[in-house]
């Protein structure tokens, strides 16, 4: 079965030719085709093909291959080191990447905090911190959600107390997703506690080496590392590290979020996830052609590419609205929160071909997996199964996102 993301990449000569008169990007897809096929990356994409999970090394080390081709910032604006590429490029690039095997970019500083640096930071912040998210030899993590203030944001209670030329923080924060390998978090806290709550938190970028500051890991069920407890105990922080005015922590949270939801990264990833199940499911109707749930199987399968379908099409009119202006908050929304639900389904279907044997093992005593083992990919998928359950929570629950939703639709 040939899927819509294999049929745009390996065109026959005469496809290709026939492109090149119809599509205006054609030059810029082969280009990236021949990036993609690089000797080079083969190792990072066998890591990416085995579904292991993806640390600072392998993030870093696609990140320095990005930035030596001059393509490390698809969504910063030349003037910051970006490629300038319009949304359409950009989409482009996640989905040739993707069903190439490659590494998706690490989010936290090319995604996230490196445009609102762009956005609401003074230029001496702008040099200090722009060209090593660049060039990946600064690692980022977020620093946002706390016990009690996750989905309520605005409730967070660690402060920032200014006493002369620094910031003085105290408090946690949970959920910190790679804290434990990065060198920098960005993170909201109460700078005052006058005025409504949203009006007192601000953003400061924190160096995670500084004196005050422990990380725990917090152990989930996939049995993988990515999540931590961050402790603040009178650490202190330059205040010329305060991004934007103090008080003015909420609008570049918002601005980040608005962002994070229209990721074109995130429909191109399902699609090569969806290929590696279709895969499994072939190799289950060979080696088990008798199975009572091999037809209920690929029933699933067609209703998830159909999904897929839908969702890449949800994409590139969100892509237009966005390049029109006239992106509407809502359907951002809906994307994130059809995504994150299709992504499960997906998943569900790979943790079912694994079958009975796999599910048993995975509890705690479950190791970690390498890629020796023969049976790697469903392995793997299992634990990736476990970790995709945090998929309608992270970046905004998808309660949240009903929430958005609604008051779009219906007024506030």
């Amino acid at each position: 079965m040939e899927t819509m993301t294999q049929s745009k990449i390996s065109p026959n000569s005469a496809t290709e030719e026939a492109r090149a008169v119809t599509d205006p990007y054609a030059d810029f897809r082969r280009q990236l085709v021949e990036f993609t096929e690089s000797p080079a990356l083969a190792p990072l994409k066998d890591i990416v093909r085995s579904n292991q999970k993806l640390s600072r090394k392998e993030f870093s080390e696609w990140q320095k291959a990005l930035f030596a081709r001059g393509w490390a910032a698809p969504n910063w604006p030349v003037q910051y080191g970006g490629t300038g590429w319009d949304l359409q490029q950009r989409y482009l690039f996640e989905e040739v990447t993707a069903a190439a095997d490659c590494p998706p970019q690490y989010h936290h500083g090319i995604g996230h905090i490196g445009p609102v640096i762009m956005h609401f930071g003074t230029e001496a912040i702008k040099r200090r911190f722009l060209p090593r998210i660049l060039d990946g030899s600064e690692h980022w993590c977020q620093g946002y959600s706390e016990p009690g203030a996750g989905s309520d944001l605005a409730s967070l209670k660690s402060t920032a107390v200014r006493d002369g030329d620094d910031y003085v923080l105290n408090g946690q924060k949970i959920w910190t997703s790679h804290a434990h390998e990065a060198d920098m978090m960005y993170t909201l806290v109460r700078t005052s506690s006058e005025g409504r709550k949203q009006a007192g938190i601000s953003l400061l970028l924190v160096p995670l080496n500084t004196p005050g500051i422990e990380i725990r890991p917090i152990r989930t069920i996939d049995q993988w590392h990515h999540v931590n407890e961050v402790f603040l105990s009178n650490v202190r922080v330059p205040a010329e590290y305060l991004v934007g005015e103090e008080g003015e922590g909420w609008k570049c949270a918002k601005f980040l979020l608005d962002r994070e939801r229209l990721s074109p990264a995130t429909v191109p990833r399902l699609a090569r996830q969806l290929e590696q199940v279709s895969d499994l499911v072939a190799q289950k109707m060979t080696s088990s052609p008798g199975l009572p749930s091999i037809h209920s199987l690929q029933e699933r399968l067609f209703n998830a590419q159909a999904s897929v379908m839908a969702a890449r099409q949800m994409l590139l009119s969100a892509i237009q609205e966005e390049i029109h202006g006239t992106l509407a908050s809502s359907k951002s929304s809906a994307l994130k929160l059809y995504a994150s639900e299709l992504s499960q389904h997906i998943v569900g279907i790979a943790f079912d071909i694994a079958g009975p044997e796999y599910a048993a093992r995975l509890v705690p005593e479950m190791p970690a997996m390498d890629g020796a083992d023969d049976l790697d990919i469903e392995r793997q998928l299992s634990h990736t199964y476990l970790f995709f359950r945090s998929r309608s929570i992270a970046g905004g629950t998808s309660e949240v996102q009903k929430n958005v939703i609604a008051r779009d639709i219906f007024g506030s």
